[in-house]
């Protein structure tokens, strides 16, 4: 991989994630549900920070978090990049 190919990707799941958030946003608007569920992961390096206020978005979060954090070992550790 050369460097225009990993920026062009970083453009591109920027843009993605825009997107997301857009469609998120206009979806939560226009429904009649007053109860908001919320999770997510912060990772500073390999280190997750979860939160939420459903369970299942919670252990969904987790779930995510152990994925990305093997992957990163497998990338970074491992010589896979």
């Amino acid at each position: 991989m050369n460097a225009s190919t990993i920026v062009i990707t970083g453009i591109i799941v920027i843009f993605i994630g825009i997107v997301l958030i857009l469609i998120g946003t206009a979806l939560q608007s226009t429904s009649q549900n007053e109860e908001v569920h919320t999770g997510g992961v912060i990772l500073i390096g390999p280190i997750p920070i979860i939160f939420g206020n459903d369970k299942s978005l919670i252990v969904g979060a987790m779930i995510f978090a152990v994925v990305i954090i093997i992957l990163w070992y497998l990338l970074i550790y491992r010589g896979l990049i």
